[in-house]
């Protein structure tokens, strides 16, 4: 059974309790923001209580973010040390404080070509600091294999196909997995472009909601959850993939984002653009969470696999038309 704590209302009373107890400031109110994230109300700050599976993945995140503010990427949150006897520790979980930084009126949004440059040229900066600090975390973190990730994708797919079929055509279905081969063939056959060069630290979550956009209009780079060492065109596939949708799947728009031109001349680059990375990992957490029985959820399901197909399946041919 799935638990989420965010609406549990006597959890919230017991963590309020406990918050009390062991924070060096009085609170007022916590409010869920998802699962094991709270917006925390203070006469003294506002900040974000966060919750970690493990002590040494909160250390992780809290040296991450000292180390990368003092190689200078200061567009992001700061821990606060508010805890009177640290770590707090409530039911199994380990929490930290962050800064909380008011949002804008006008939030980040992957509609608009404005908000797709900035978050390009944010990711781009956050790339530059930490080039510097992959040997620091080198032991600490896991190296990407975008290869593996997109395997054991594309494998989970194949499972969840006998349910996929009820939803989705099966033309449209072969379709998807044509290019997935393709693609994966592909990355095979270039794995020097996926493996050689410096590497970084990747963010590995480049969703819309973890660009926030603050008051002041400054946009920030937040959640660091899924921070592994890797090459930075991995990020920069997964912006592509995310952006592609509100470009119509344009190749000619893609390319003239000045970050993405040296990325669009490598072929191993190309064969990656051609993986229906969103479409698989949609279907495939639907049904591990089992909202694909949602008539909304298969809308939206439905919406990405079948909307845009068409645009899409051009933009496949001129991918194969440009490695060949």
């Amino acid at each position: 059974m799935k638990i989420n704590h965010g609406g549990d209302d006597l959890f919230i009373n017991r963590l309020f309790s406990y918050l009390q107890n062991q924070l060096t400031i009085t609170i007022e109110d916590i409010k869920p923001i998802r699962k094991k994230v709270f917006y925390v109300k203070s006469p003294d700050m506002d900040f974000i209580l966060k919750g970690f599976s493990s002590f040494s993945r909160l250390k992780q995140q809290e040296d991450f973010l000292r180390v990368l503010k003092g190689e200078g990427f200061l567009k992001t949150y700061s821990f606060y040390q508010l805890a009177k006897y640290p770590p707090l520790h409530f039911e199994g979980s380990f929490y930290s404080c962050l800064e909380y930084i008011q949002p804008s009126d006008f939030p980040f949004t992957f509609h608009q070509l404005k908000d797709q440059l900035e978050g390009l040229s944010l990711l781009n900066d956050f790339h530059s600091a930490t080039k510097s600090l992959a040997k620091k975390f080198e032991r600490g973190l896991s190296h990407f294999n975008q290869l593996a990730k997109w395997n054991e994708r594309s494998a989970i797919f194949l499972n969840n196909l006998p349910i996929i079929k009820y939803y989705v055509q099966k033309e449209i279905i072969n379709e998807l997995l044509v290019w997935a081969d393709w693609s994966l063939k592909g990355i095979q056959a270039e794995q020097n472009f996926f493996l050689s060069g410096k590497k970084v630290i990747l963010h590995g979550d480049v969703a819309h909601h973890n660009f926030l956009r603050a008051n002041n209009g400054e946009l920030h780079l937040i959640d660091f959850d899924l921070i592994s060492l890797g090459h930075s065109h991995s990020d920069y596939l997964q912006y592509a993939n995310r952006i592609l949708p509100y470009l119509d799947w344009s190749f000619k728009d893609l390319a003239g984002f000045k970050i993405m031109h040296p990325f669009i001349l490598e072929k191993g680059f190309l064969y990656g653009l051609g993986y229906p990375t969103d479409i698989f990992r949609e279907w495939n957490r639907a049904i591990r969470e089992r909202s694909h029985v949602q008539q909304e959820k298969i809308q939206q399901l439905l919406n990405i696999t079948v909307g845009q197909f068409k645009e899409r399946q051009n933009f496949f041919k001129e991918l194969q038309s440009k490695v060949e």
